[in-house]
C-alpha cells in the first residue's frame, strides 16, 4: 500500500524559507496536483519527497518509513529539466535506465515509446522538445515506484505532445500508486486530477479534491488557481 504523509515540513536556503509548515497527507489510486506560479515552492517540495533535498525540520513518510536512502527506491522523480544524454540514442537511454533500477520496465518503455512513435533509434540531440517530454515521462513511470514525482512535465511543450504525455499519465495510473504533478499550465491538465494542492510561497493554501472544489466555490481548477494566485 502505496502511503506519503508530510508533516509540518520547513526548507530553508540561506535566508530563503521555500517551503514552510507544509502538512499533507497523499492516499495510493489518486493524481495529485501541485499547483502554483514559478518560486512557490513546488519542485522544492518534489525534491525533499525524492530525497535529493533534506529538510529543515517537519518529517516525510514513505509508507510509515521516515526519509533515508531507503526511501528514495520507492519514488520516481523526474525534473523539469532536460537531463538526457544528447549522444545517447533513445534505445541506450532505456539500456541505462535498465541497468540502474531494478523496477525499470523496459519492455513497457519500448511498447509506450513504439505507440507514441518516439524512434527508438534517434539521438537525443536529435528529438524535438516534444519528443523529449514524452520520452521523460515515459522513463519516469516506467519505473515500478510507488509514488511519481513528475515536475513541470508539459513545460517547453507543444499542445499536441501536451495531450500524448496526459495519455500516458492516465495510462500508467494504477490504484496502488500515488502520481504527483507540479504545474502552472492548470486548464491543460486538470481534467486528470483527482486532488489538487496550491502552493503559494512555500505555504499550501488549499488541498482538497477536485470535483467538490468546483462544486463548491462554482469555478474551474484554473478558475480557482486565477483567484488564489491573481496577485501572487
Amino acid at each position: 500500500m502505496s502511503q506519503l504523509k508530510i508533516t509540518e515540513l520547513t526548507k530553508k536556503y540561506y535566508n530563503k524559507i521555500a517551503l514552510r509548515n507544509v502538512t499533507l497527507n497523499f492516499e495510493q489510486g489518486k493524481i495529485y496536483g501541485l499547483l502554483g506560479p514559478n518560486g512557490s515552492g513546488k519542485t522544492t517540495l518534489m525534491k525533499v519527497v525524492a530525497g535529493l533535498h533534506k529538510q529543515t525540520s517537519g518529517n516525510v513518510f514513505i509508507n510509515d518509513e521516515e526519509l533515508s536512502y531507503k526511501t528514495k527506491a520507492y519514488v520516481s522523480y523526474m525534473p523539469t529539466e532536460n537531463y538526457l544524454y544528447g549522444s545517447f540514442k533513445v534505445v541506450d537511454i532505456l539500456k541505462f535506465y535498465k541497468d540502474m533500477y531494478e523496477d525499470f520496465r523496459y519492455d513497457y518503455a519500448v511498447s509506450l515509446l513504439n505507440e507514441i512513435k518516439v524512434n527508438m533509434g534517434n539521438k537525443v540531440s536529435n528529438l524535438s522538445s516534444g519528443e523529449i517530454g514524452k520520452l521523460k515521462t515515459v522513463i519516469a513511470l516506467s519505473r515500478d515506484a510507488e509514488i511519481y514525482m513528475l515536475d513541470e512535465p508539459l513545460n517547453g511543450v507543444d499542445v499536441l505532445s501536451r495531450d500524448t504525455i496526459m495519455d500516458i499519465i492516465t495510462k500508467s495510473h494504477s490504484e496502488n500508486k500515488i502520481i504527483v504533478i507540479s504545474t502552472h499550465l492548470v486548464s491543460e491538465i486538470e481534467k486528470i486530477l483527482d486532488t489538487v494542492i496550491f502552493l503559494n510561497e512555500g505555504t499550501v493554501e488549499i488541498f482538497g479534491d477536485a470535483e467538490e472544489l468546483r462544486q463548491e466555490r462554482q469555478l474551474s481548477v484554473e478558475g480557482i488557481y486565477k483567484e488564489v494566485f491573481r496577485n501572487a
